[in-house]
């Protein structure tokens, strides 16, 4: 317990600081963009990064999770070279798909896609190379330099959003401000980050086919198991983006992709650090034997204390709050993170907790969870599109969030109980 309250929390510092800096830079800029973007720009940027989020999770096959859990520092790298490998093989299979961009836009009634749609192969790419080295950087304990992409992808994307607004390259701004800021970020984070060590970096690159192979098999259940769970988890948190767009329109997508944004950025600025030094920390512990059930309680515990009041006073100010932050006529935004908060709320719970899985190798369960999480999800939402009735639909979504992570919460507690009695 020693250890981990002095290397953890200080590594959580670390990310919590960059994360902190990156939001508070987004959140400046939202009152700007909101006065120079439509939301119908807005509900285009969702679409097009809810659409390369599921092209990303197929192109990382979720083996960069696996970087973590071995010792050996040459297994490590095997993994990586083959994440490498998959990332650039469908890299190459996004780009062939650009070739049918206006059939794909006509799916979601949105023609504006088939514009943006050419940019998604770099997107990938660079996503996935981030997601790699991000990784990569964890397992090594480089917290700062995954601050430092953290605020400079932020830094860059808003001034790029902002200056093309103002220059009236409305049309590309947000979508190419994107993509240009995860460049620019990842360019800095490795030069930064391999700054004094450039062999390992030739080192990840030498490719060991041998080596490849053997992480391809030693750790396959990442993308038979946990691939398919990320991917069933990923369309259904960005399920109204697919379902909703054509039945409300962009503008409806854009004032919910707004509101996810505003709600999930402070919190994904807490939970994403905790998640990071959690995996490495819980997955050191686990390696050696260690207690982790007092660990996981005394979390939950002090979470729940702290955000259940903090959310049921923000419940009575939020459409006024953002109306203020973004102008007058976002005011319904308020409206649809007051019908988020219960899901919210658990998420940051369970959202720093979610790779218990993957240290246990229970990814089979987990998918299975995922896909009722998807049916529940899907029918929450089919049944808001058959009335018309947009609140409707995005509060049984939210109720249905609160609902799924509550038994995953059980079930994590089972699987450390389970490791506890065998440890002893």
């Amino acid at each position: 317990m020693k250890i981990f309250k002095s290397e953890a929390i200080r590594n959580t510092g670390k990310l919590v600081s960059a994360n902190a800096v990156a939001q508070a830079l987004a959140l400046l800029f939202y009152p700007l963009l909101t006065r120079l973007y439509s939301p119908d720009d807005f509900g285009v940027l969702n679409l097009f990064l809810s659409i390369g989020g599921v092209l990303l999770l197929v192109a990382n096959a979720d083996y960069h999770y696996a970087l973590l859990l071995p010792k050996s520092e040459k297994k490590a790298v095997g993994i990586f070279q083959a994440d490498f490998l998959w990332v650039a093989g469908m890299t190459l299979l996004v780009a062939l798909s650009v070739f049918f961009r206006k059939p794909i836009a006509a799916l979601f009634n949105a023609p504006e896609l088939a514009v943006f749609y050419p940019l998604l192969p770099l997107f990938v790419l660079l996503s996935g190379l981030w997601t790699l080295f991000n990784y990569w950087f964890t397992r090594n304990k480089k917290f700062s330099t995954i601050g430092l992409y953290q605020v400079s992808q932020t830094a860059s994307n808003s001034l790029l959003k902002y200056g093309l607004g103002l220059a009236e390259k409305l049309r590309w701004g947000l979508v190419i401000s994107t993509v240009s800021g995860l460049a620019l970020a990842l360019a800095g984070a490795l030069a930064t980050g391999f700054r004094h060590n450039k062999a390992q970096l030739r080192i990840l690159f030498r490719f060991d086919f041998r080596q490849i192979g053997m992480a391809l098999r030693r750790y396959r259940r990442f993308p038979i198991f946990s691939l398919p769970r990320s991917i069933v988890n990923y369309f259904s948190g960005n399920l109204p983006f697919f379902l909703l767009t054509p039945a409300f329109g962009l503008s409806a997508i854009g004032y919910f992709g707004m509101a996810l944004t505003l709600s999930f950025r402070p919190i994904n600025m807490i939970v994403s650090s905790i998640y990071q030094v959690f995996f490495q920390k819980f997955s050191e512990k686990v390696q050696n034997r260690q207690e982790i059930g007092k660990l996981f309680d005394k979390f939950i515990a002090r979470t729940l204390a702290v955000v259940i009041p903090c959310f049921a006073v923000l419940y009575f100010f939020l459409p006024q709050l953002c109306a203020w932050l973004l102008g007058d006529n976002w005011a319904v935004t308020g409206e649809h993170i007051r019908l988020l908060l219960p899901w919210i709320a658990m998420v940051c719970v369970g959202g720093s907790l979610c790779f218990i899985p993957d240290i246990f190798q229970k990814q089979s369960v987990m998918l299975g969870i995922e896909i009722t999480y998807f049916i529940l999800r899907c029918a929450s939402l089919f049944i808001g599109i058959c009335l018309h009735d947009l609140s409707l639909a995005l509060l049984l979504f939210s109720l249905s969030g609160v609902a799924v992570i509550a038994v995953q919460l059980i079930w994590y507690r089972s699987l450390i109980t389970r490791y506890e009695k065998a440890r002893s």
